[in-house]
């Protein structure tokens, strides 16, 4: 029997390296996920040209058998990248392909097939249960937690009811909700859409849409804002900056302009991402526009503009009002800040530098004492603030912990009964106010959005399932989980009462939750 000749420990020794770099960053590396990924696919390019390498130089096998099978990689990579595309991007980088003779997605349908807003209110109907409103981004007072609404975790013998499932347009807005009125923001086509849905039935009651689209394979297609609702009026703001105030009623446009253009601007990497804030007769956003037009005020009724404050450019929270030391401020994280403005004039207050070209995303949590929390992620982490007061009434802001146990990308946080409650690099993690210490780390959800409810914390996860887990520092304990809708799921869910409204880039659901002791 005639001895082979292949000389096989080069490539032996390439694999084995590659076995050990894939255990270093994955079991020993304190890297984020997202940096553990990309080694692995760079370390991997790498394994593959030098087994190449190998096979076609060193190998010493008939030069039939190498060329072979080098052609046959190439026409296999030929094969895969004629018939494949990169579809979407998880929020650790991880591509997943689609086949390019797949349709597009929901998102990318005619807005023609959307009812206009002269199409008004032929499939409203009236929520078969009273509830509270959902009127902005993350909740009444934009803290992503809901109170007065006790959930039923039992949701094996009392599971939550699907109302409607149906596809949507592209984008990463939430839903706000006024009465039976479900609102969001979705991409269709090269049109950009503000949509009234009826709450239960998931019926088109209108549709406004402007010429506008932002697309990128990182960052997704479509408007990232969530619409605010004020009385009978909606405020919205697309990716690419355009403000509009509409009709809640019937979708009519008062008044729209482009706070870009209108305040120098330049957008964002990842398109304008801050929803409106309503606050008396003004409708505040964050433009990031310099020479003192960073948050902008306008006049809720006109669109004339009223203030101006600030010369950071944009990040991607939204402005909320908060009491500092029982000092009205609206708050904002801007991209290179924390910055707190007065309400009246806009202008800046303190200030706190946010260090790294990290994206600001998580909402900042107000604490008792002058406290304030704020995180960001990409290996950055969170730190407690301080915001004293000093004798000529300004403020000076000062630096209590800084923690790396909680990194929120972009994702939102929670405070309950001093602790703070988010998603760690998409994992749940429970951390103690006093020192910054993580009580428990559980629970891979990825990069998903939360709310609290009542001492429960409802988990929408990356995946789109539903999580219910208690909001206890002694120890993780996840109650409830259902199947939610399909595909990569970064939005914000919106709870109204009983039902829970989710959706990603490509479809939305309702579930009628039931709340305790039904």
């Amino acid at each position: 029997m005639k001895r082979s000749n292949i000389r096989w420990w080069p490539a032996v020794i390439v694999l084995a390296l590659y076995a050990i770099a894939l255990s270093w960053f994955w079991l020993f590396s304190d890297a984020i996920r997202q940096d553990r990924f990309l080694n692995s696919v760079f370390t991997g390019v790498l394994a593959v040209l030098l087994l190449v390498t190998w096979l076609l130089f060193f190998s010493r096998a008939a030069w039939k058998i190498r060329l072979s099978i080098f052609a046959t990689l190439v026409v296999l990579t030929a094969g895969f990248l004629t018939a494949f595309r990169i579809g979407e991007v998880s929020g650790d980088l991880v591509p997943h392909f689609e086949l390019k003779v797949t349709q597009n997605s929901p998102g990318a349908d005619d807005p023609s097939t959307i009812p206009s807003a002269t199409e008004v209110g032929s499939h409203e109907t009236q929520p078969s249960s009273p509830h509270p409103d959902y009127p902005q981004f993350l909740g009444p007072d934009r803290t992503a937690i809901i109170t007065g609404n006790k959930l039923n975790p039992d949701w094996e013998t009392r599971p939550p009811r699907l109302l409607w499932k149906q596809s949507i347009g592209a984008g990463w807005s939430a839903f706000s909700v006024s009465g039976n009125r479900a609102l969001t923001q979705e991409q269709q086509g090269d049109k950009e859409g503000v949509v009234c849905y009826d709450l239960t039935s998931g019926q088109t009651l209108w549709s406004h849409f402007d010429a506008a689209c932002y697309q990128t394979v990182l960052g997704g297609t479509g408007p990232r804002a969530t619409p605010t609702i004020f009385d009978s009026t909606v405020y919205t703001l697309g990716a690419t900056g355009i403000l509009n105030c509409l009709d809640l009623r019937s979708g009519t446009v008062y008044w729209s302009k482009n706070i870009l253009a209108d305040n120098a601007a330049t957008m964002p990497q990842w398109g304008m991402s801050g929803s409106p804030l309503l606050l008396d007769s003004l409708v505040v956003v964050s433009a990031g526009g310099e020479n003192g037009r960073s948050l902008v005020a306008y006049h809720k009724d006109t669109g004339a503009l009223i203030w101006a404050g600030g010369d950071d450019r944009a990040g991607y929270s939204s402005p909320m009002i908060a009491s500092v030391l029982q000092t009205q401020q609206i708050l904002i994280f801007t991209n290179s800040h924390v910055v707190a403005h007065e309400p009246r004039a806009g202008k800046v207050l303190w200030k706190f530098p946010w260090i790294g070209q990290t994206e600001k995303v998580a909402q900042p949590v107000v604490l008792p004492g002058g406290r304030v929390f704020v995180t960001t992620g990409y290996g950055v982490g969170s730190k407690l603030l301080r915001v004293e007061k000093v004798t000529d009434g300004a403020f000076k802001v000062s630096t209590v912990w800084e923690s790396k146990r909680l990194k929120a990308k972009f994702t939102n946080v929670v405070h309950r009964d001093g602790f703070i409650y988010g998603l760690d690099d998409g994992i749940l993690v429970c951390l103690d106010l006093a020192d910054g210490k993580r009580r428990w780390k559980k629970g891979r959800y990825g990069h998903g959005q939360l709310l609290m409810v009542d001492g429960l914390l409802l988990v929408v996860t990356e995946k789109g399932d539903v999580v219910l887990v208690e909001a206890k520092p002694g120890a993780f304990h996840e109650l409830a989980r259902m199947k939610g809708i399909k595909g990569k799921t970064w939005n914000n869910p919106t709870l109204a009462g009983p039902y829970l409204l989710i959706r990603n880039s490509k479809e939305a659901a309702c579930f009628e939750l039931r709340l305790a002791g039904t």
